[in-house]
């Protein structure tokens, strides 16, 4: 199979998510599931496990909030698709563990490199937070900005972007 990069954004519950893995499904093959979210209070563990059902048993999932990077290098050759979900969670985690922005710049290129390295179909949803008002707050401006720029490097490229608003996937390159 040739690599191709699909990269996937949109606001919360967009329907992100649902369309990533229809995607997917349209591909041949072993599929990996790559979560980020990490289940630290009792809303999140209802999230993922919304997630997991909805998904099936057509995936092997692999549960890693920080070395995606590495994980990604690890599948290569295994499977056919791997899906990330999501970009921004695996963002915010690397801020809660990384500090300055030299650490967080190098681990979103180290992320961004390994995407173009992997042997198949890589999808990668990621969080629009760029649509909304200016935060109040330090942490989340420095948030934001680090998400835009991630997903301008994950978009730029990716050989195919969609943008999901309202549950509808508009292809936008």
């Amino acid at each position: 199979m040739k690599s191709k990069i699909y990269f996937i954004t949109g606001g919360a519950r967009s329907g992100k998510s649902a369309f990533a893995e229809k995607l997917a499904g349209e591909f041949q093959g072993k599929r990996a599931y790559l979560a980020t979210a990490q289940a630290l209070d009792a809303e999140m563990v209802a999230r993922i496990e919304h997630h997991r059902k909805r998904r099936g048993s057509a995936w092997d999932t692999f549960e890693e909030p920080l070395a995606v990077a590495e994980l990604i290098r690890k599948l290569s050759g295994q499977y056919e698709v791997v899906l990330l979900d999501c970009l921004t969670l695996w963002l915010s985690n690397v801020m809660a563990h990384t500090d300055g922005d030299d650490a967080v710049n190098a681990s979103s290129d180290a992320l961004v490199s390994q995407l173009k390295e992997f042997s198949g179909a890589c999808i990668v949803v990621s969080n629009e937070v760029g649509l909304g008002i200016v935060p109040d707050n330090p942490l989340a401006r420095r948030f934001r900005d680090y998400a835009g720029m991630l997903n301008q490097k994950t978009a730029q490229v990716a050989d195919e972007v969609y943008f999901t608003a309202s549950g509808i996937p508009v292809k936008i390159k």
